[in-house]
């Protein structure tokens, strides 16, 4: 009878190797040399061979693959978590199959739990689903689940940035300059980062004896950033402001600047995330970093060990530290 395609033994004696070293090149083992990964995939592409996952979950019952499920992948908070996730997962021979959440109602979630439980996946990392509950989302009872800034984080093995203390290190920062008070533009009332980030906030100034003003919201976007600067051009007590995060931070110093306040000399701001880009405007973005690329790999790690049977007892949670980085948008207020 005629084989249907080229099967792995196939591949090993163009390659010139063993079966074995065909099966680790197409699992993304790491204990295989550059060269010979080179020559086995080389022979993959010239037979057009495909690894069949399938068959291999049959044969161990693991698929190879964790599945990722956020709301909006293009914020850049997401992002980065995502590629730290990805990166993490093929160092471990792993795929990752993305699952989009465009609008994060109780319908939707449960849509997502019904794909999710259809995947071919070992486990599940789930990013910033603010909205997302164990009644919206009811996963597969033996799925290994870990999960970033949500709800979710009181159910489920979780990884987060340290908000409070990088938050308390951006007020305190500003307060010791001398202003006598701090501005805050939050993030979406429903994000769970953003509400941590408002809730410290004004436990800093309100132990430093200052008067927190009110809050202003945004969406995370630079737009929203430079509308709500608009509005705090006008108050003239302003001095300093504390942005939930970098790219609201770059849209409020554009509305500074129109407004004829100037950065540091007449407002300083202090942003939160430590993007990339915020190195490189006009002036450097004084802010917090925190490291979404050890977040991802931190998500990833508590999956695995799910799977390797490690007692990950609730509440198991991975705190990832914060740095503030002080470049050239703070100063001491003006006399």
């Amino acid at each position: 009878m005629r084989k249907s395609g080229p099967t792995i033994a196939d591949v090993a004696q163009l390659a010139g190797v063993s079966s074995q070293t065909v099966s680790r090149v197409s699992t993304g083992a790491e204990n295989v040399r550059s060269e010979t990964r080179a020559r086995v995939l080389e022979a993959m592409s010239k037979l057009g061979y495909s690894p069949n996952h399938a068959a291999r979950s049959l044969r161990n019952g693991t698929f190879g693959a964790l599945g990722l499920i956020a709301h909006r992948y293009e914020r850049t908070g997401e992002t980065l978590i995502t590629s730290g996730v990805i990166r993490a997962a093929e160092k471990h021979g792993y795929t990752v199959t993305l699952l989009s959440i465009d609008t994060p109602d109780d319908e939707h979630w449960q849509q997502a739990a019904h794909l999710i439980s259809n995947q071919a996946i070992d486990g599940l990392i789930i990013v910033r689903a603010e909205q997302a509950s164990p009644s919206t989302l009811k996963l597969p009872a033996r799925l290994p689940v870990a999960v970033s800034d949500s709800r979710l984080m009181a159910h489920y093995p979780s990884v987060i940035a340290d908000q409070v203390q990088g938050t308390m290190d951006a007020t305190t920062h500003l307060l010791s300059l001398g202003h006598r008070t701090v501005h805050h533009i939050g993030g979406p009332p429903d994000s769970i980062p953003a509400q941590i980030r408002e809730a410290t906030w004004r436990r800093c100034l309100e132990v430093a004896g200052a008067t927190p003003p009110p809050v202003l919201r945004g969406d995370w976007t630079p737009r929203s950033g430079y509308l709500l600067g608009r509005q705090l051009c006008q108050d003239p007590t302003l001095t300093a402001v504390y942005v939930a995060n970098d790219e609201m931070a770059i849209g409020l110093i554009r509305a500074l600047h129109e407004g004829g306040r100037r950065v540091p000399e007449d407002v300083s701001v202090v942003g939160f995330d430590g993007i990339t880009v915020g190195e490189f405007i006009h002036p450097p973005l004084t802010t917090v970093r925190q490291d979404f690329s050890e977040i991802g790999h931190g998500l990833v790690e508590l999956v695995l060990g799910q799977l390797r049977d490690f007692d990950l007892s609730l509440p198991f949670r991975t705190v990832i530290p914060t740095e503030l980085v002080v470049r050239c948008t703070t100063a001491p207020p003006r006399p």
